[in-house]
């Protein structure tokens, strides 16, 4: 029988999902647009961007260990990790508008700028992050409500990426009127004001419940070896390496898709076809076939379309892992996602119709993933604390972190070498070497990631029973600690 545990409310669930929202101004940007805004916009030529990503993204992984600790040991009213939360919000927001500003600078002058803003870009992501990822294992013990509340993260996450990809570009046009830096650097102004709102929501709304035993002791010695020796954390770990390394490929290289390789009358025909449909909404709202920019408006319609398949897909999510569990349920669909990712290398160049069916399709499946890796990183957190009578909630997901980071960091890197090694060059129409290095990195390369991930999946030993045993032994431990 389940342990009854104290349900959580739409206004704490809601709260906590703003923050995740909010990271996502900033890191969707990064994924989706970082790349196009350094190679057409600041103007570094890709190779630059590539060792500018590797090198910035994995300082961001040396910086989440280190803020795991600390949010572990910080011991305040307000709790252990939604301090962080209010600490990092306002630097948040600046450091964001900094590094999608180009400064009127020599080429030298611009790299450095670039490496000192994007460092400090992910020093103070890892700073936010690490703790407001760790307050999901110490909000809820119940994993019902413990993937209820990842579900309504990730409805926010999406929502936010539907921003990005929907609005960034239009607002780039017209906030930048053909100068896309200063585009850019209002339209990220405008987000990272935002997102410190958000923030600030999240700070307020939320709680701390799960706490470690009294008398635990602190050694980060200790923490670190509990850590390696805890195989569902290895594989996580793995898993979201790769997980990141295929959409650090993939999504830095969705804008070239539509901009270089999708034909662009086909692309024209596309919106006016989908406005008569729409009764004129796409007109309405600025989507024009008419636009200068006509690859930017079908990249932008698409992603929308596709963020509202995502958002179905995530409702989906939570009801299938309670019945399946969310091994299962996440296995099964990171293998859908995978094929659907390939598909796109057999799309032709007129086929514009097919991206976007695609698009919506591998969407609606990744959207039924994108809960399940995070509420499995807490569950990973409360097998620890099962194994080893020790919880280090901090350290397990700033561990789990690191692989993100090291994943955007291959990811983001792979994709700029991978323009450079087929001789994109910024602006101009590309050779046929150049597209097909962009078709290859928006589907097959970045789906060589995710089999490497489903074959980690096959290894990772928390499965519905097991999460259930969990939660009801360590309920059982937290309250027989509330006596001693």
């Amino acid at each position: 029988m389940q342990t009854q545990i104290k349900k959580l409310s739409f206004r704490e669930k809601f709260g906590f999902s703003l923050g995740d929202g909010a990271a996502n101004f900033i890191f969707q940007t990064l994924m989706l647009l970082q790349l196009s805004f350094y190679t057409d916009a600041f103007g570094l030529h890709a190779a630059t961007a590539a060792w500018l990503f590797l090198a910035a993204r994995l300082w961001g992984a040396v910086c989440d260990p280190f803020f795991g600790f600390l949010a572990d040991r910080t011991r305040t009213r307000w709790g252990k990790f939604r301090p962080w939360i209010l600490w990092t919000a306002v630097p948040f927001g600046i450091i964001g508008f900094l590094a999608f500003t180009t400064p009127d600078w020599g080429q030298t002058g611009k790299i450095v700028y670039a490496y000192v803003t994007y460092i400090l870009l992910m020093t103070v992501y890892s700073a936010n992050n690490v703790p407001y990822s760790a307050l999901s294992g110490v909000i809820t013990g119940d994993m019902v409500e413990r993937t209820s509340l990842s579900s309504y993260r990730f409805v926010m996450v999406v929502i936010a990426t539907l921003a990005i990809q929907g609005l960034a570009l239009p607002m780039v046009n017209h906030f930048g009127q053909g100068n896309l830096a200063k585009g850019f650097q209002i339209t990220m102004g405008i987000f990272s004001a935002i997102a410190l709102v958000f923030f600030l929501i999240t700070f307020t709304t939320t709680r701390e419940r799960i706490k470690p035993r009294p008398q635990q002791s602190t050694s980060l010695k200790q923490d670190l070896s509990d850590l390696l020796k805890n195989r569902p954390w290895l594989i996580m770990f793995i898993v979201f390496v790769l997980m990141f390394t295929f959409l650090g490929i993939r999504n830095s290289i969705l804008v070239y898709y539509f901009k270089y390789y999708l034909n662009i009358e086909i692309q024209k025909a596309f919106l006016v076809g989908l406005d008569k449909y729409l009764f004129g909404l796409l007109a309405f709202v600025g989507f024009t076939s008419e636009a200068a920019d006509i690859a930017g408006n079908t990249f932008s319609v698409v992603n929308i379309v596709s963020q509202l398949a995502a958002i179905v897909g995530i409702a989906v999510s939570n009801p299938l892992a309670a019945r399946f569990g969310k091994r299962n349920t996440f296995h099964t669909w990171i293998i859908i996602s995978m094929i659907l990712a390939a598909l796109f290398m057999l799309i032709p160049a007129n086929g514009v119709i097919y991206a976007f069916i695609l698009s919506v399709l591998f969407n609606f499946a990744w959207g039924v993933t994108m809960p399940l890796p995070w509420a499995m990183a807490a569950d990973v957190a409360d097998f620890a604390d099962w194994k080893n009578n020790r919880r280090a909630t901090g350290i397990v997901f700033a561990g789990i972190t690191v692989g993100l980071k090291v994943g955007l960091a291959l990811g983001g890197s792979l994709a700029g070498l991978i323009l450079s090694k087929y001789g994109y060059i910024a602006n101009v129409e590309q050779t046929a070497t150049s597209i097909l290095g962009i078709r290859l990195g928006l589907s097959v390369y970045p789906s060589l990631a995710l089999l490497g991930c489903i074959i980690a999946l096959f290894f990772y030993e928390i499965n519905r029973e097991t999460e259930y045993q969990m939660q009801n032994e360590l309920e059982a431990r937290r309250k027989s600690y509330e006596t001693e």
